[in-house]
C-alpha cells in the first residue's frame, strides 16, 4: 500500500513506517515487540533493584551497570510504546515536535551509553593492569562525575541535530522508513540543502561513538598484553573471563548501530521490512541482552542476592567486599593478595607476583 504524501497530512507531522501489504501482521509484531519490551524493563529494573538494595554492590563497576540499565530503560521507553500504539491502534502520524524530541532522546541516550561502555572498559583496564591503584582511582565520587560527563557529552553533541532540522522545509513525502524518528531518516525527507546536517551528524557520530570504539579497542589491547604476561593459560583465561560480559555488551551495542548505519547508507533499495527490523533491533536488542549477559557472567552479582557461592579466585580490587572479611582494610587485602608488593610499583608487582587464590 503506498504511503500518503504530505497533502494528506497536517504539515507538522510525519508518517511512521509500516510493512506494505502486511498490515494484518501488525498485531503479532506488536506482541513480539511488547514481549521484548517487558523483558527489557523487567531485567533492567531487576539490575537497579538488586544494586540499590545490596550495599556491598555499591562499587564503581555496579554503578556503571546501573547507568547502563537506566539508559536502556529510557531508550526503549522513548520509542517502543509509540510503536505499539501505531501497530495496535493504527496511529501512524507523529507530530514534528514529538519526532524531533524522540530523535534527540534516541541519539543522546545512545551517545551516553557509548560513553558508559568506554568507562566500563577503563574500569576493566584499571582492575587488571593496575589493581593496586584501582580503589584509589575509581572511587564512587569519580564514578558519579563520569556519569555526569557522559550525560553532558551526549547532550552537547546531539542537541544540534534537531535544531539543524527546524528551519528545513518538508514539501514532499513525509513517510519515514522506521517506526520511530532518526536523524538520517527525517533529514532525507527535507527538500532543501541538508549538507550542514549531514556533515554535523557524521562528525558527531565519529567524535562520540567512533572515538569511544577506538578507545575501547585500545583498552583491550593493553589488557591483553597484561594478561599474556601471566604464567599459564589457565590463569590467563581466568583473568580475561572477567571481561567477557563487557565485551558481549559492547558487541550488542555496536553491531546493531553499525548495521543500522550501513542500511541507511547503502540500503535504499532494500525492502521496507529490513529497515524496520534493523531499527527495532538497534533499540531493543541491547536493552534485552545487557541484563541477561551480566546476570549470566557476573557470579558475585547473583550470589549476593540469592546466596550462590562466588568464585574462589579473587584477583581484582572491585571484588574486595566479596572476597575478604568486612573488618579487613583494602591495604591489608592488597598485601594479602600481593605479599611482595611493598617497595615495588604496581607494574613490577603485576609482572613478578601471582595473585593468591582465596578460598
Amino acid at each position: 500500500m503506498p504511503f500518503p504524501n504530505s497533502s494528506d497530512l497536517s504539515p507538522s507531522s510525519f508518517i511512521l513506517a509500516s510493512i506494505p501489504g502486511q498490515e494484518v501482521a501488525h498485531f503479532w509484531m506488536a506482541i513480539l515487540l511488547c514481549s521484548m519490551y517487558i523483558l527489557a524493563v523487567t531485567g533492567n529494573c531487576a539490575v537497579l533493584f538488586i544494586v540499590k538494595t545490596e550495599p556491598s554492590l555499591h562499587t564503581p563497576m555496579y554503578f556503571f551497570l546501573c547507568m547502563l540499565a537506566a539508559i536502556d530503560l529510557a531508550l526503549s521507553t522513548s520509542t517502543v510504546p509509540r510503536v505499539l500504539s501505531f501497530y495496535w491502534f493504527n496511529t501512524r502520524e507523529i507530530s514534528f515536535a514529538a519526532c524531533l524530541i524522540q530523535m534527540f532522546l534516541i541519539h543522546t541516550l545512545s551517545a551516553i551509553e557509548s560513553t558508559v561502555l568506554l568507562a566500563m572498559a577503563v574500569d576493566r583496564y584499571m582492575a587488571i593492569c593496575h589493581p593496586l591503584r584501582y580503589t584509589a582511582t575509581l572511587t564512587n565520587a569519580t564514578t558519579a562525575k563520569i556519569g555526569l560527563v557522559a550525560m553532558a557529552r551526549g547532550v552537547v553533541f546531539f542537541l544540534p541535530l534537531p535544531l539543524l532540522l527546524l528551519p528545513l522545509p518538508f514539501c514532499g513525502s513525509r513517510a519515514l522508513s522506521h517506526s520511530f524518528c532518526l536523524h538520517q531518516d527525517v533529514m532525507n525527507l527535507a527538500c532543501a540543502n541538508t549538507t550542514p546536517s549531514v556533515v554535523y551528524g557524521l562528525t558527531a557520530i565519529l567524535l562520540v561513538m567512533g572515538v569511544d570504539a577506538i578507545l575501547i579497542c585500545l583498552s583491550y589491547i593493553l589488557i591483553l598484553k597484561s594478561v599474556l604476561r601471566l604464567a599459564s593459560w589457565k590463569e590467563r583465561l581466568k583473568v580475561f573471563s572477567t571481561c567477557v560480559a563487557h565485551i558481549c555488551v559492547v558487541l550488542a551495542f555496536y553491531v546493531p548501530l553499525i548495521g543500522l548505519s550501513v542500511v541507511h547508507r547503502f540500503g535504499k533499495d532494500l525492502a521496507p521490512l529490513v529497515h524496520i527490523i534493523m531499527g527495532n533491533v538497534y533499540i531493543l536488542v541491547p536493552a534485552v541482552l545487557n541484563p541477561i549477559i551480566y546476570g549470566s557472567w557476573n557470579i558475585a552479582f547473583l550470589g549476593k542476592r540469592w546466596n550462590v557461592p562466588s568464585s574462589p579466585m579473587c584477583t581484582f580490587a572491585d571484588d574486595y567486599d566479596n572476597c575478604f572479611p568486612a573488618e579487613m582494610s583494602i591495604d591489608e587485602a592488597t598485601r594479602h593478595l600481593y605479599p611482595a608488593a611493598e617497595g615495588k610499583t604496581p607494574n613490577q608487582t603485576m609482572r613478578s607476583q601471582k595473585p593468591h587464590v582465596i578460598h
